[in-house]
């Protein structure tokens, strides 16, 4: 039976000035994800911590930049009707072949690329690779965060067609920076997942049962609040900007009865669970001999012609 240690890892560590507004929630759930690693993988990832912290906001970066990345982050499940879970094929070459890719791609290919990346981390360390190993570490923990999000899994993923624009950003990056230094996110040891595809699909299908309550607890507590009690204004990087207000937020989050946290936990444990389950599936090699190198920092270029989903 292989050991694991248990690391205490205080949250200041992660300063604000190295994470990016808006990410902190993605920065956070990969950093806590190395702890739950075994003994023979966190002596490789901790000391590359900061670079697993950091670039867990790359994917985002790079819808922005790189044509075909912004789908990778989500699926409309409702798109395809009530029955989306039973309609949907599980493998990608099913699934093309019944929707084809166009149309598959238009609607979010979320649990599939992330199982790519999956496999792709497993070559990695299959070929020694302690750059990819690092690089696609972090990708597969902001995506497997992506698909535990409820609002990555719907057509109304910004609230745009309720009328409560906005409440993207509002759950996943507002109530965490406000909260999350209070939850508790040890989440115990990384497990090996047996059916890593359909661990994906069960992931989604869980937050997308969460989106009702995510969009009608806002709609209704709304009610008790007057626009200038549900926003306020703050200073950001010397710009005033509109938003949701302290005292809204908390009551948000209390409504959702730790719906937030429970999700945060979920991502944690299941990032961590994947990065173990690539090692194993890689054949166990040993990482202490793996190049201490992580490469050159990637360089992501915005595109101006490239339009993605504004959350």
């Amino acid at each position: 039976m292989r050991t694991f240690l248990i690391w205490i890892f205080p949250l200041f560590l992660i300063s604000e000035t190295s994470i990016t507004w808006g990410f902190y929630a993605h920065s956070l759930i990969n950093r806590l994800a190395v702890f739950s690693l075994p003994e023979e993988m966190i002596g490789f990832y901790k000391p590359h911590i900061q670079y697993i912290t950091e670039n867990a906001v790359n994917p985002d970066r790079r819808r922005y930049a790189v044509e075909g990345e912004a789908e990778k982050h989500y699926i409309d499940l409702d798109y395809y009707g009530d029955s989306a879970m039973q309609i949907l094929p599980k493998y990608w070459n099913e699934a093309v072949e019944k929707f084809s890719e166009d149309s598959l791609r238009m609607n979010g290919i979320g649990p599939w690329s992330a199982y790519f990346t999956f496999l792709n981390l497993t070559k990695a360390f299959e070929s020694k690779n302690s750059a990819s190993i690092l690089r696609l570490s972090a990708d597969l923990g902001h995506y497997i965060g992506d698909l535990n999000v409820p609002l990555h899994t719907t057509v109304n993923y910004n609230g745009q067609l309720t009328d409560q624009v906005g409440i993207h950003g509002f759950w996943e990056s507002r109530i965490p920076e406000l909260q999350a230094k209070d939850y508790p996110l040890w989440v115990g040891q990384a497990e090996y997942v047996e059916k890593p595809q359909l661990a994906l699909w069960d992931a989604v299908a869980a937050a997308h049962a969460q989106v009702d309550s995510v969009l009608a607890i806002e709609k209704e507590l709304t009610k008790n609040f007057s626009p200038d009690q549900k926003y306020s204004y703050e200073e950001r990087n010397n710009l005033t900007v509109r938003v949701y207000s302290r005292e809204f937020t908390e009551a948000y989050a209390l409504a959702l009865d730790s719906q937030i946290e429970r999700q945060m936990k979920k991502s944690i444990k299941m990032i961590a669970d994947f990065w173990f389950t690539a090692w194993v599936n890689a054949g166990q090699p040993d990482l202490s001999t793996f190049s201490k190198e992580v490469g050159e920092e990637e360089v992501i270029v915005t595109d101006s012609k490239i339009k993605v989903r504004d959350h």
